[in-house]
């Protein structure tokens, strides 16, 4: 631990030195930065890259405009800090930042999703990203690391997916893509704009028969986003999205399986015919007006309701329904005390959902006619937060502290046998300090100290025959919040080799981060039912790092690499069998499950210019992952993995007319690995019978044509 904190030092002393000794010899008011322009909003207040005091990444639409944009793996691959699991395209994937995240088998936990600030996230922190249309989006807003002191259960961190709706001019465009295993994807987009009014809407339909047997899917996603001036300073925006699609699920394959025939299906998943069908919706309401002398407060309000209904097909024949409710409200002051600059900010969030659980037989996939279970599920969110970042050396040095307060409620009401209801609530109060100095304009070193908060999901909550009221209640009365500590340093910037041919225009990132983590929240079985506990304290040590560099010309290179060392402090494991005899393992100084020690991605691209309207890409990636165990005993560990992908694009504009064609090749040495780890999954069998394995993409071809218009 101090040898790599010392080799950390040594390198960000030794970059940022550097760098800084570089931005001396230039110009800087004929020079561009990345870090000075670039302005993040998931961070709560609108703030250049440069003067946040934590690591924040910024994915705009030309960064996978030539890409297959079938699944977020596509688009967010080569993103320092993230490390991406998808199962079988854009649904389930797993998203782990700092490893929350790596312990869900289904959905995204730990890391907040949204849409245009609004919460994909559920009220509990479980998230299904089906909604979200990659077409539809002008950028990606990627907040690694605690967020717990601005966001509800972010100890991982916050991703924020933006409406394209900064554009100005009307346009219309189609999107196609096809490729292997039966995949299809068309998309139409079309912007409206005038001096007062911008709207801009998407309409996609994906089928695709998928790689395994039993994993085809289809959907259908509507997304619009509407933005008017009400005002001289003030707006009003409404944004909707909407999807209806299904998928079967596979399910995970034993060691023997999965040797034999990585593509096939589980058998009692496919006799069950599992699969998930849904339907979601949300419409949202958002107001804000800045106003004052110098334009210097902002008060910003959201609104908006959201419905689901969810089928899901295993061992029994589940419907769902959610109705949802929800807002936030935010004020910002930017003001000088003295001659400091000083930005106060303060907000808060409230989510309400409810409905109904109806669960039936399942027999082959199909509904039954025994009601086996009816039970109502109501989540309460509310959570309040300050934040204040002044200037303490004008230009140089920042001081910020934020602080949020959160309370989660959950209630569910067993309306089959009404003794069996239940309430539980959590809630804490999580601080964040962070320092931030510029080395330079354009590089800055930062660090910071805070507290993160993780509930448990409602699925999580069920309760087990051996908890302290002898399983009478219908929520777990003893399972807690999760909780951490976590501190950081980093350094981030900017820098132009002037006057060179190479490596002209760089940016970088490089961060080392500890976490220790109290209160766990663990899987463990009783009679071949998993069920959660509160049972680890563990300690987790990284490094990320990034960097984007103009190599020379059209050349460019993209990099991402995370270092990940994750172990138990302390761990005792309970495992019930069938026949009610417990056993524990200790699990103390084991390595966490799914999450590579190394991780390794880097996108070498050149564009090329054949004439001033015709513009050509190539792309060629490079993705290393390191073996990884597959349950907290450490009984078995995946084998490392290479993968390689390539892209071709071309774009040819002629007046307001534009083509862009595109088509590249997956997994191009047709490697067999291991790309979603089911962890721990049936401990109380033999390693070789536990089914932790899921296929990734074989070999796969993929092209597409879009043609677009705009109306000057």
């Amino acid at each position: 631990m101090k040898k790599l904190l010392f080799i950390f030092s040594v390198i960000l002393l030794y970059t940022n030195i550097s760098f800084s000794q570089s931005d001396s010899k230039t110009n800087s008011d004929t020079v561009k930065y990345q870090t000075d322009e670039v302005v993040i909003s998931g961070t709560r207040t609108e703030k250049k890259l440069i003067d946040i005091p934590y690591p924040v990444d910024l994915i705009s639409k030309k960064d996978f405009e030539y890409s297959r944009n079938l699944g977020i793996n596509d688009v967010l691959g080569t993103t320092p800090g993230l490390f991406l699991q998808s199962r079988y395209g854009n649904h389930d994937v797993r998203i782990s930042i700092r490893g929350f995240g790596s312990r869900s088998n289904t959905g995204i936990r730990g890391v907040r999703i949204l849409q245009d600030g609004i919460p994909e996230s559920e009220p509990d922190g479980q998230t299904r990203i089906e909604a979200i249309d990659f077409n539809a989006l002008g950028s990606i807003e990627v907040v690694r690391g605690n967020a717990s002191a601005l966001y509800t259960n972010a100890p991982g961190g916050v991703i924020n997916f933006i409406s394209d709706i900064k554009f100005y001019k009307p346009f219309v465009w189609s999107f196609n893509e096809f490729g292997e295993f039966g995949m299809k994807k068309n998309s139409l987009k079309f912007g409206l704009a005038s001096n007062s009014l911008r709207f801009m809407s998407t309409f996609t339909y994906t089928n695709y028969d998928g790689y395994r047997v039993h994993s085809n899917e289809y959907q259908k996603i509507f997304n619009s986003s509407l933005e008017a001036e009400v005002g001289r300073n003030s707006n009003i925006g409404i944004l909707t999205n909407f999807v209806s699609g299904a998928i079967r699920l596979p399910g995970s394959l034993t060691l023997t399986q999965y040797t034999t025939d990585p593509l096939q299906a589980n058998p009692t998943d496919k006799s069950r015919d599992a699969k998930r069908d849904s339907k979601k919706g949300r419409l949202a309401v958002r107001y804000n007006t800045m106003f004052g002398k110098t334009l210097n407060n902002l008060i910003e309000a959201t609104g908006y309701i959201a419905i689901k209904d969810f089928d899901r097909t295993a061992k029994t024949y589940r419907l769902f329904s959610r109705y949802g409710l929800g807002g936030s409200f935010r004020y910002v002051n930017k003001s000088q005390i003295g001659d400091r600059d000083n930005e106060f900010s303060v907000g808060g969030d409230v989510f309400y959902q409810t409905g109904p659980i109806e669960e039936y037989e399942n027999i082959g996939g199909t509904r039954g006619d025994i009601l086996l279970g009816v039970t109502d599920e109501t989540i309460t969110n509310g959570g309040a937060y300050f934040s204040n970042q002044i200037s303490i050396v004008r230009g140089k040095l920042d001081f910020l502290f934020t602080g949020r307060y959160d309370n989660v409620g959950f209630i569910v009401d067993n309306r089959l046998n009404g003794v069996r209801s239940a309430s539980r609530s959590f809630s804490k109060f999580t601080p964040k300090f962070a320092f931030n100095y510029k080395l330079t304009p354009y590089a800055a070193i930062y660090t910071s100290f805070g507290l993160g908060f993780d509930t448990p999901a409602f699925n999580e909550l069920d309760n087990y025959p051996l908890s302290s009221d002898g399983n009478k209640a219908a929520i777990n009365p003893d399972l807690n919040a999760q909780t951490s500590t976590n501190f950081e340093i980093g350094t981030k910037g900017n820098f132009v080799n002037h006057g060179g041919k190479w490596f002209k225009d760089n940016l970088y990132e490089l961060v080392f981060y500890r976490l220790n983590i109290e209160n766990e929240i663990v899987p463990f079985v009783v009679s071949n039912t998993t069920y959660f506990r509160n049972a680890a304290k563990s300690n987790r040590t990284g490094i990320e790092f990034g960097l984007t560099t103009n190599i020379t010309g059209g050349l460019k290179l993209k990099t991402a690499y995370n270092y990940s060392d994750f172990k138990y402090d302390s761990y005792t494991a309970l495992i019930v069998d069938i026949n009610g005899i417990s056993t524990t393992n200790d699990y103390s100084g084991n390595i966490a499950p799914s999450v590579p020690k190394h991780y390794l991605s880097s996108d070498l691209s050149y564009e090329y210019n054949f004439t001033k309207n015709v513009t050509g890409f190539a792309k060629f990636n490079y993705t290393y992952v390191e073996g990884m165990f597959t349950d907290d005993g450490n009984s078995a560990k995946t084998e490392s993995y290479i993968l390689l992908n390539s892209g071709l694009g071309m774009e040819v504009s002629l007046d307001n007319f534009s083509i862009i064609a595109n088509a590249g090749l997956g997994n191009i040495t047709d490697k067999k690995y291991v790309a979603f780890i089911n962890i721990n999954a049936d401990p109380d069998k033999s390693v070789v019978n536990r089914a932790y394995y899921e296929s990734g993409a074989p070999k796969n071809f993929y092209a597409g044509i879009n043609l677009g218009y705009i109306f000057r």
